[in-house]
């Protein structure tokens, strides 16, 4: 007997994914017939022109084929092939092996200084963990909270739908608190009052709550005072804290910096509040999606869970080997004085000056269109545009026709949450700079059409 859809578990079918759901399909059909697509629906920076950094590729390139250390040194420079051979030096196999379950020490020592560097905090590379992708450390922790389908997990409104599909996923239920998009995508200690008491009242048991920091979709970021007030919140109702950070490289107001939830919590001293922090080479500057490498590290976790945490992870075994040398380049960039410093510092500046420029032209060009305002992007790499409807039009219908209409792919604001009685739609900041006027043009076209 073949598998019938009433075999397959109801949270499987519950489950929805929205960056990939039913108009980016339309977006593959259109495509194979020949129509031109600009996905503007997902944060793939090479899939729309960012060249890799050259340290990155350097140092898989010599991982993968340590033979062209020897066969093409002059191909390399000096610091990358140092590196290289320590990398594998610390894998004792080469990339074609599994390494431990928490992925190569060496490598989570290398994440273990970068975050000392950072926050100038110390960390133990045994509460470290490399992962393919942010993604699966996301899901790990979601997976050690959700313990029965009365568990809650409070998330922002608009949130990234990782988090909404595996609570689904895993049976738990979401705790929605929504930020303000009037005062530039904020949250306040009043709103998440009101969140949780909301929960408990509903008979949710909520266990902790999900912080993206610079924001995906909102494109905010948040000061210290945000997030020590998120902490002492955390820490009256007894919750964990997940703090997604993987665009801590894309800032871009000035005035504007990256502050960790593990500095914060640090300097504040509190010791009954767990807290899992997430970074990836997938995203911000380096975007290397398709290497899928990232980490978590976790504070205050007692030993007994954190077995349980090495347990999951050991059912995959390890994460993926090329993966965690990209972190380790990540983590690891050039300094002043290494031959690759110069170049490395170019490519990072203009990446970063770029995506700079087209989030201001996006914005800009965006809030020029009657009918669509929308927020200032000061980090990420996202716009959540605000757009009014006619009677009876929903932001899917709006995101389906614009697609069929001029080709560009956004994904519906419903897909990520929004404010009942409000509509938005996702879009990058990651096309070509000169594309990003074509995209505005052909999209305030669409909307004067379309009202």
């Amino acid at each position: 007997m073949t598998i019938r859809m009433s075999d397959i578990s109801k949270a499987v079918l519950a489950t929805e994914y929205a960056v990939r759901g039913a108009i980016v399909a339309r977006a593959g059909e259109l495509e194979k017939q020949g129509r031109k697509i600009i996905y503007c629906n997902i944060g793939n920076p090479q899939s729309l022109g960012q060249a890799p950094l050259t340290w990155v590729r350097q140092l898989l390139a010599l991982c993968e084929y340590p033979a062209l250390m020897e066969s093409a040194p002059g191909a390399f420079p000096s610091d990358a092939i140092e590196t290289a051979r320590a990398i594998l030096a610390g894998t004792q196999h080469g990339l074609g092996a599994y390494s431990e379950s928490r992925g190569v020490r060496s490598i989570r020592e290398a994440v273990a200084e970068f975050i000392l560097e950072r926050d100038h905090i110390g960390v133990d590379p045994d509460a470290i963990f490399l992962t393919d992708g942010a993604s699966k450390g996301v899901q790990t922790a979601l997976r050690i909270l959700i313990s029965g389908p009365g568990d809650g997990i409070m998330i922002p409104i608009p949130q990234y739908p990782l988090y909404s599909a595996s609570i689904t996923l895993y049976r738990g239920r979401m705790v929605p608190y929504f930020l303000d998009e009037a005062d530039g995508w904020k949250v306040s200690r009043p709103m998440l009052e009101d969140s949780l008491a909301k929960a408990k009242a509903e008979g949710t048991h909520v266990k902790a709550i999900c912080v993206i920091n610079p924001g995906n979709p909102t494109g905010a970021v948040l000061d210290e005072a945000t997030i020590a007030m998120i902490i002492d919140f955390a820490q009256a109702h007894g919750l964990s804290i997940l703090a997604d950070e993987v665009y801590q490289e894309n800032i871009y107001r000035a005035g504007d910096a990256f502050v960790s939830f593990a500095r914060v919590l640090h300097e504040r001293e509190v010791k009954d509040v767990s807290l899992f922090s997430f970074h990836s080479c997938s995203k911000g500057l380096l975007g290397e999606c398709g290497h899928r490498g990232g980490y978590f590290e976790f504070r205050n976790v007692p030993d007994d869970v954190a077995g349980h945490i090495l347990k999951l992870q050991s059912i995959a075994l390890c994460a993926n080997l090329a993966g965690q040398v990209a972190v380790h380049a990540m983590v690891c960039a050039p300094k002043p004085g290494m031959p690759s410093y110069a170049l490395y510092t170019a490519e990072k500046r203009a990446i970063l000056d770029t995506l700079k420029q087209r989030a201001t032209l996006l914005v800009d060009g965006l809030n020029r269109i009657p009918g669509i305002t929308c927020n200032t992007i000061t980090g990420a790499m996202y716009a959540f545009p605000r757009i009014t409807l006619p009677p009876g039009r929903t932001d899917s219908d709006y995101a389906m026709a614009l697609l069929e209409q001029t080709g560009i792919c956004v994904v519906p604001g419903s897909g990520f949450g929004q404010m009942e009685g409000t509509a938005h739609f996702r879009t990058t900041i990651l096309p070509p700079t000169d594309q990003i006027q074509k995209v505005v043009e052909a999209m305030g076209e669409f909307h004067r059409t379309f009202r």
